[in-house]
């Protein structure tokens, strides 16, 4: 067997947590990642008939069974998992009735799985749906981001319009827009629900004065689509209080989704 800290996932999830971190996206032990893995590739480092515990779910995942993600653990902070990839992560597996994760590696705390693990589960089911390639499930907590719900209505279509007159780049690089919740009790399969529910439609999904759900077929994709969402938040929060003289005009935009051949949501547009 090759060695499992070495494995490109295990890596791809200690550099992205550090990462987050060191933007202050993720405090303490805010913020969670799920990462479906491919199974044959799994099996060149763990014994995959091994199951050393079983962690209920507490929702029927059924139509996962057999996929085996990695997953930050509960309690645990963003900040250590560089140093300590085994305590802080786990592998598992899905079990074949959906009510269980199948621990293979990891948690060797006697930890377990995020408490939003069910909602990370609920919103892959969603993508996998829209997308067969969606790989990543992120859950962060993006300061400008948060800052921006308390100044500004809670409505998809106009947050993701003020998102996209941020910055140029916005409606090529999530041009579905981004859909918002209310705010929600964390930690439960409802909020893990209405999520998935916009999961059909959106890539991110904000949660009121929480944070971020984000998705996409790589680390990179989901990391770079939340810190584009985040850098338009910024720069809105830093103007936001100022007349604004100029701004990215919405016959722009189409100009811009249409050159570089996105799909963009034509009714967030005030045409």
């Amino acid at each position: 067997m090759k060695d499992i800290l070495k494995a490109p996932f295990v890596e791809e999830m200690c550099k992205t947590t550090a990462n987050m971190y060191r933007l202050g996206w993720d405090e303490r032990n805010g913020g969670n990642i799920s990462y479906l893995l491919d199974e044959k590739e799994v099996g060149e480092y763990l014994d995959l008939n091994l199951v050393k515990r079983v962690l209920p779910l507490g929702f029927d995942a059924t139509t996962l069974a057999g996929k085996i993600f990695i997953v930050t653990g509960s309690g645990k902070y963003f900040k250590n998992v560089l140093d300590d990839p085994e305590d802080n992560l786990g592998i598992v597996r899905i079990s074949a009735d959906g009510q269980n994760a199948q621990l293979l590696w990891g948690y060797s705390g006697g930890g377990k799985c995020t408490s939003e693990f069910p909602a990370h589960l609920m919103s892959h089911m969603a993508r996998l749906q829209v997308d067969p390639e969606n790989r990543v499930v992120m859950h962060t907590h993006p300061t400008h981001t948060l800052a921006m719900n308390y100044v500004h209505e809670l409505d998809d279509k106009k947050f993701s319009h003020t998102l996209w007159e941020m910055c140029t780049e916005c409606i090529v690089i999530f041009p579905e827009g981004v859909g918002v919740l209310p705010w929600m009790l964390c930690g439960t399969n409802s909020i893990g629900k209405a999520t998935a529910d916009k999961m059909k439609d959106y890539r991110i999904v904000i949660w009121a004065m929480h944070g971020i759900y984000g998705a996409g077929k790589t680390m990179d994709e989901t990391f770079g689509l939340i810190e584009t969402v985040e850098k338009a938040a910024q720069i809105y929060m830093l103007t936001a209080h100022l007349p604004r003289i100029n701004t990215i005009k919405d016959e722009e935009m189409v100009e811009l989704a249409e050159f570089f051949g996105v799909n963009y949501r034509k009714d967030f547009l005030n045409l």
